[in-house]
């Protein structure tokens, strides 16, 4: 028996020998399999980048955009089907590598539902006009044009909005670097996206296709800052109607007066954190994070001053944004001898004119002047279309440029858009936090100020529920003045010390938001100075001050428990300042 039982043994072992090769084989070639196809969609999606460069480059001619958005769609229908196969699903469910497909799969149908539904009904329309019939001439839109563009601007508005929320849905718990900064790219380009196509979905209403229309234009001075990017120095009543757009002379919110009390209630959230200095005074109403509240506080303002005139909206950009905007007009020529161009307008309108100038009356009217040239060179119709395109992405993406609407129906539409202004939004992927900065000098001492954010878990868990843990954000403020500011630097830039800080300083105020669902755990200051704070709107606010010489920094280090199971991805909102910052993003390993 036991000899009989020896010579069945070695069947077996062969057996199991052949069914390991065999497995080992299936492997290998599925590896392989899944690492061509991975190649060739590779090399898809970059042809399908340089095809999209190709109608930003061409935006102006129908043919050219017409055949490249045909071409991307082919690209990333290639891509898509490349990783999208019953074996790089399977390989999807491996430990490490399945996150790594999955991110490279769900990239991959996330361009394609760009470039099928909503670059490809554009495409339809691209040889029946160009571009240039989208632009102003003598100061008028043809309604009838954009208006045909409308079904199509719906299509695509939903097309982005879906591709968005596929790549927000992504577990990025456990990529690979090189993979996770991939997937913020495109989640970067549609946020931003997302934002102008909804508003393109608006314009003939905002441009006075049912009626005229009047808009509040807030310029923010962001070399003083405020949350949203910096004081409202001055205010100009923008006019739609039947497409014909005009602006009136910026007004300098310095001849609006000061409310006591605010002029509408804020609630004992926002003046536990702010006091009611938002609603008292036109400067301060960005001073809030949510531009819906900066919006109808300074609608309300207007019509205070202005016959009771109420508002339809309330627009909000900064000299950042113009910048952008003079890559498309060209170089604009300004009644004191000056040209004004994408290089130097941010250091001309926020440094340079109040050297120039002393007093405020003459830096409002350089100001109001270099306004009215640039909306002239706008509305004239002598733009680039594709970098008048690119410029409202950038700016929209940045938070740059602010919109609120007093129809409901289309704040609606803005509402989850970065143009909407918001919270910054806790989700089941991405906890964000809030950096929001503000001057304390009362001065124009910002444009020489930084603020540099970081994030990172220090420890964390993930579950099938979510992740746990601890998250760090680190805020480095920094006044990079020249050492002799006090005497170099005119009065108007340092304060002459109006508030208490000596010529030169730099005091800084900062409020910081947690994400929704965590709590304060630690908070401290490399300086030893301490914190304020409250609650807005469900998050937990710390603030601090700092007071800065030139050349001197400071660094608040703030930790957050999760308090519950939830998003593994970490990123930060920023003010916007005059140099754009990189803004962080982690996730747990």
């Amino acid at each position: 028996m036991a000899s009989h039982a020896a010579r069945r043994r070695p069947p077996r072992t062969a057996a199991f020998a052949v069914a390991v090769g065999l497995i080992a084989v299936v492997a290998v070639l599925a590896a392989g399999w899944i690492g061509v196809r991975g190649v060739l969609a590779y090399g898809h999606l970059s042809a399908a980048q340089g095809a999209a460069s190709l109608v930003g480059a061409d935006l102006g001619d129908p043919a050219v955009a017409e055949s490249a958005i045909a071409g991307i769609a082919a690209e990333t229908s290639a891509a898509r089907d490349l990783t999208s196969d019953p074996v790089w699903r399977a390989a999807e469910s491996l430990p490490w590598v399945g996150p790594q497909l999955k991110a490279v799969s769900t990239v991959a149908a996330s361009v394609d539902l760009v470039a099928t539904t909503a670059l490809s009904p554009l495409s339809e329309l691209a040889g029946s006009f160009a571009a240039d019939a989208l632009l102003p001439v003598g100061g008028r839109i043809d309604l009838a044009t954009l208006s045909s563009l409308q079904g199509a601007a719906a299509t695509g508005a939903e097309g982005v909005a879906s591709a968005k929320a596929q790549l927000d849905g992504l577990d990025r718990t456990a990529l690979l670097g090189p993979i996770d900064r991939a997937v913020d790219e495109v989640a970067g380009l549609l946020a931003g996206a997302d934002g102008v196509v909804r508003a393109a979905t608006l314009l003939p209403a905002m441009l006075g296709a049912e009626g005229p229309r009047d808009y509040l234009v807030l310029f923010q001075n962001n070399a003083e800052w405020r949350s949203l990017g910096g004081i409202a120095g001055a205010v100009a009543l923008l006019r739609t109607d039947g497409g014909a757009v005009s602006l009136a002379t910026p007004e300098s919110a310095s001849g609006f007066p000061g409310y006591d009390p605010s002029v509408l209630p804020l609630g004992d959230e926002i003046t536990g954190i702010y006091t009611e200095r938002p609603g008292r005074w036109m400067h301060n109403v960005t001073q809030v994070p949510d531009f819906t509240v900066s919006a109808t506080l300074a609608r309300e303002m207007w019509a205070r001053t202005h016959d009771g005139q109420q508002v339809d909206g309330v627009i909000a950009l900064d000299p950042v944004s113009l910048s952008y905007m003079l890559r498309a007009t060209g170089p604009v020529a300004l009644p004191t001898g000056d040209v004004l161009t994408s290089e130097n307008a941010v250091s001309l309108l926020l440094n340079e004119v109040y050297v120039r100038y002393s007093g405020p009356a003459e830096q409002d009217e350089f100001f109001a002047s270099a306004t009215a040239e640039v909306f002239d060179a706008l509305v004239s119709g002598d733009v680039d279309p594709a970098g008048l395109v690119s410029a409202l992405t950038q700016m929209g993406a940045e938070r740059r440029l602010l919109i609120w609407s007093a129809h409901d129906d289309e704040q609606a539409l803005l509402a989850e858009t970065t143009l909407a202004g918001g919270l910054p939004v806790t989700d089941d992927e991405t906890a964000r936090f809030g950096v929001f900065l503000n001057d304390g000098t009362g001065s124009k001492m910002d444009f020489y100020a930084t603020a540099a954010s970081d994030v990172a878990w220090t420890a964390c868990a993930a579950t099938s529920a979510g992740v746990t843990g601890t998250a760090q954000l680190t805020v480095t403020v920094a006044n990079n003045a020249p050492a002799d500011a006090a005497t170099s630097l005119p009065t108007y830039i340092t304060g002459g010390g109006k508030l208490g800080v000596p010529p030169g300083n730099a005091k800084t105020v900062a409020y910081l938001y947690l994400p929704t669902g965590f709590e304060l755990a630690s908070a401290s200051m490399d300086d030893d100075s301490g914190f304020g704070g409250g609650t807005h709107d469900g998050r937990r606010v710390v603030s601090f001050e700092v007071e800065l010489a030139p050349g001197q920094s400071a660094t608040a280090t703030v930790r957050a428990e999760a308090v519950s199971p939830g998003a593994g991805r970490l990123e930060v909102v920023q003010t916007p300042g005059i140099q754009t910052a990189e803004l962080p993003a982690a996730s747990c390993r």
